[in-house]
């Protein structure tokens, strides 16, 4: 897998602001102001189960952002694979910063490790196939371009970032335009040429339709797995195909078997568990 930019921190430093204000709230931290004065200290963020590494410059910055004279040492990369006990990062500084930023630091990176450990398993089971994994928008709110970040780091790929991303034509959609082919030449009046159209369809003979108007991509909406066989063959060459709807982890392998370009997964953002990270001083 090619290397992943890391995110500018422009883009998530708000997020961090706001969740160290929520931790420290009106008096800030009542335990380390009452326990340590002014003393300088050694730590090490550690992992306590295997998983995939996302991040860390999200981490830091919750410890930077209480005192830039933290110093935050990476010991492994976004997007590496890591063993049970591996030392993520090591921090150097006052003791007072570091142990206020931990859970909110902690919180950032243990759930974007989730997330990509999750991915990674994902697309680990569809290997040898065409199938790619993508996240959805079934994501923590305001935290959306951190969690598709973790889902890249993980090697899946990433469908809509909001709702002016793309057109996507669901079946609310199709019942208030009357038909899916009205649907269809309303967006088509209304969206730039640089825009691509999916259809949801959630029977082969609106596979058919959505085929014959020309769209760029159908999802195929709780197919069995003999109906994505099926659809597979009669759109091959048309159209791009996504599975999508009640797929997990157990059956993914079977749905990318059938032929389909893209398994749309919400459950890694929505569900993927936080991966055990702790911050030790040393």
């Amino acid at each position: 897998m090619s290397a992943i930019p890391p995110p500018f921190p422009l883009t998530y430093e708000a997020l961090v602001r706001r969740a160290l204000r929520e931790d420290l709230g009106r008096a800030g931290d009542l335990t380390t102001d009452a326990l340590i004065a002014d003393r300088h200290v050694e730590a090490r963020i550690v992992v306590r189960e295997a998983g995939r590494v996302a991040g860390l410059p999200v981490a830091a910055a919750a410890f930077r952002l209480l005192d830039a004279t933290v110093a935050f040492e990476a010991c492994t990369s976004e997007g590496c694979d890591v063993a049970p006990g591996t030392t993520l990062a090591r921090l150097r500084g006052p003791a007072r910063p570091i142990l206020a930023a931990e859970r909110t630091a902690l919180n950032f990176l243990g759930r974007l490790c989730g997330i990509a450990t999750a991915t990674a398993r994902a697309v680990a089971a569809v290997q040898g196939t065409r199938a790619r994994i993508a996240c959805t928008r079934k994501t923590t709110p305001g935290l959306r371009a951190l969690e598709k970040y973790a889902v890249r780091l993980g090697g899946g790929a990433n469908h809509r970032f909001g709702l002016d991303d793309g057109v996507l034509i669901k079946d609310n959609h199709l019942r208030l335009a009357g038909s899916l082919a009205a649907a269809v030449e309303r967006v088509r009046l209304r969206v730039g040429h640089m825009v691509k159209i999916e259809v949801e369809v959630d029977s082969l003979e609106q596979l058919r339709q959505a085929a014959a108007l020309g769209v760029d991509a159908v999802l195929l909406d709780n197919f069995g797995v003999a109906e994505l066989r099926e659809a597979v063959r009669l759109a091959e060459g048309k159209v791009l195909l996504e599975a999508s709807g009640g797929i997990t982890l157990e059956d993914v392998a079977q749905v990318a078997a059938t032929g389909v370009h893209v398994i749309s997964l919400g459950w890694l953002t929505h569900s993927a568990p936080a991966l055990d990270v702790a911050l030790e001083v040393t």
